[in-house]
Order: structure tokens, then C-alpha cells, then sequence
């Protein structure tokens, strides 16, 4: 029996998920004539009260998309340190877009409306790029699952109109951070002017991101979505995984918390395991200390078929998901208890 706690990308499709894929109604989704893909962006779209959405392989795909459609080249883009669209999407803000960065020191990658206020560029200095885009990250990868306060978000949304910046949302685990907070999705979109969700994360599907906003930004989405190459055809085999996880999978990352909440409790009490961030959600971030280093450790558990990632010189990090069962939890436990 592997765990396989590497990410919330290693699901498999359920039984469930595979039948309506095979029973998808299809057809071409570059003619926009895939009704299973139609029915997948009108159902998100609506979902978060917004005009319209696209679908697209990737979670990099929907936010470089969404910089590109929210900036010109010479624009800056304002992020946490950690975000995602910057340490982890191949430069694709400087190769796609020719946009600049202004990072920001935040919490566990969450930034303010104090940060972001004092960081925008006069616009009338030449000698500066122009500030036009916010990235917010929703729930943080590597800031450990952290939640956005979303009374934050509003005073954030306040210096974007102040300032004319638009806001994006990279939501590649926003349904984590809208069930550990009771939010709606409605909220969300009513704030921001581009949000980029995953299905292939938290919800298990096997391959989709979708981009939501306005009409006009997915007019002009699929454009770019075009020019990066990012056409598909009879795509409506995979949007039937997304329309399956959207309507059943959500609740039940209430799970994925608990379970994450579990380990933590179960690895604190190691004398070699140091700081472990606050887990909110379904990633759990480690400190690996005195006599034993993370290569080592993720090592030592490879050997009872767990899998786990060493994502620094002193941090391991776990990531549950719907594939991991109560009786894998209970493994993992014991497991580490014995350690």
C-alpha cells in the first residue's frame, strides 16, 4: 500500500470520475462546439458569479493567460516572494508577457493592502515600470496552506481601484481555503477580475485548470490561449473529470484537512522534527532537525512505501488528498510514531 503524499496532483480518477468521462459528449472545442467543455465553463462561471471562464490543461496556463491579458510589456506585476506565478511557472511573467516583478515579504506567502499600497509605482516616472497587475495566492503552496483573511482581500481590492491595478487570483487550491473558511465562491467573485482555479489538485481530476472573469477578459483569454498553443479538441473527455469533481468533490476536502491536522499532531512529537507551520488546509511544511536532514527522512519513510517531498535543505513538506484512505492515515501514523 504506497501513500503517496507528494502532492494532491497524484490522484487517480474514481470509478465514478472515469464513467462520466466515458460518457462524455464531445466535439471541437477550438469550433467552441464541445458541449461537455461548454457546459464545464458555464457551470465554474457560474459558480463564482462571473461572466464566463475557459478551460485550459494547466493551472500555469489559466495565470500566465490571465498576467498577459492584464498587462503590457514594460508593466509590473506585484506578488508575495513565494507566489506561485513567480517561483514555479518557468519565468513565464518575463518570456509571455515581458512584464517585470516586485516582490513582497509576506506571511507564509500572504501580502497586505499596507505592502501593496507602499510598493505601486508613481506612474508618472518614467524611470519605473508601470504597476498594472496583483497577484494573490490562494491557498500558499509553500507559504503551507495558508488562508487569506478575506476582509484582507477587500482593503487589497480597495488600493487596486484607488490605484486602476487590476487583481488576480491564482486559486489553484481556492475550494481548500473556501471550506476551511466557510467562504462562497460568489465572494471571490465579486472581487477579483480574473480567478484561476485547478481540478487536477484538491479535487482529483486528471489534467484542467479553468480561468474566470468577464466576458471581454475570455474573449481575449482565448486568444492567448491560442497563441500559447494551448488548444484542445475533443477536450470535453477531460472537462466531463472537472464537471464530475466540481459537483462531488468539493465537501469532502474537510477530510484532507482533518488528515493534515493528524500528521502534524503525530510529527511534533519527534524530536527531530522542528518548526511546523500553522496547517489550515491540507499541506503540512516541516522542519527536519538535530541528527536527521529531510533527504534523510523522506528516505527512512520511502521505505514503508511513503512518499513525501524535500522541498529545502531544512523543510520536508506532505500534501493530503482523496486518495489517501483512513487506513493509509492510520499506516502513516504508526509509522511515524515508530520513527
Amino acid at each position: 500500500m504506497q501513500i503517496d503524499l507528494r502532492s494532491d496532483t497524484f490522484t487517480k480518477p474514481s470509478t465514478a470520475m472515469l464513467n462520466a468521462m466515458f460518457t462524455a459528449k464531445v466535439g471541437d472545442d477550438v469550433f467552441g462546439e464541445d458541449p461537455s467543455v461548454n457546459y464545464l465553463e458555464a457551470l465554474a462561471a457560474d459558480m463564482f458569479g462571473l461572466e464566463a471562464s475557459i478551460f485550459c490543461p494547466s493551472g500555469t496556463m489559466t495565470n500566465q493567460i490571465a498576467i498577459k491579458c492584464h498587462t503590457q510589456p514594460g508593466d509590473e506585476v506585484i506578488c508575495d516572494e513565494l507566489s506561485h506565478v513567480y517561483q514555479f511557472e518557468g519565468g513565464g511573467i518575463a518570456f509571455n508577457s515581458a512584464s517585470s516583478v516586485k516582490l513582497l515579504q509576506g506571511d507564509r506567502g500572504r501580502i497586505t493592502a499596507a505592502l501593496i499600497s507602499a510598493s505601486i509605482n508613481n506612474k508618472f516616472d518614467v524611470h519605473k515600470s508601470n504597476s498594472s497587475l496583483v497577484s494573490l495566492e490562494n491557498t500558499t503552496n509553500f507559504g503551507g496552506g495558508a488562508c487569506y483573511n478575506f476582509e484582507e482581500i477587500i482593503k487589497i481590492k480597495e488600493v487596486c481601484f484607488q490605484h486602476n491595478l487590476k487583481l488576480h487570483l491564482d486559486g489553484a487550491r481556492l475550494f481548500n481555503a473556501l471550506v476551511a473558511k466557510g467562504e462562497t465562491p460568489k465572494q471571490y467573485g465579486e472581487i477579483f477580475d480574473s480567478i484561476s482555479i485547478c481540478l487536477s489538485k484538491g479535487l482529483g481530476t486528471p489534467v484542467g485548470s479553468l480561468l474566470l472573469g468577464n466576458q471581454n477578459l475570455i474573449k481575449k483569454a482565448k486568444r492567448i490561449r491560442k497563441v500559447f498553443g494551448g488548444g484542445m479538441r475533443q477536450a470535453g473527455f477531460l472537462a466531463a473529470a472537472g464537471t464530475h469533481a466540481l459537483q462531488n468533490n468539493i465537501e469532502r476536502l474537510t477530510y484532507d484537512h482533518v488528515a493534515a491536522k493528524e500528521i502534524a499532531r503525530a510529527l511534533i512529537e519527534k524530536d527531530f522534527i522542528g518548526k511546523i507551520m500553522p496547517v489550515e488546509t491540507n499541506i503540512i511544511i516541516f522542519e527536519v532537525i538535530n541528527s536527521c536532514t529531510p533527504k534523510e527522512l523522506v528516505e527512512r519513510l520511502k521505505q514503508d512505501d511513503i512518499l513525501c517531498l524535500a522541498i529545502s535543505p531544512t523543510q520536508v513538506r506532505m500534501v493530503t488528498h482523496l486518495d489517501v484512505t483512513k487506513e493509509m492515515l492510520k499506516k502513516l501514523i504508526q509509522v511515524i510514531e515508530a520513527l
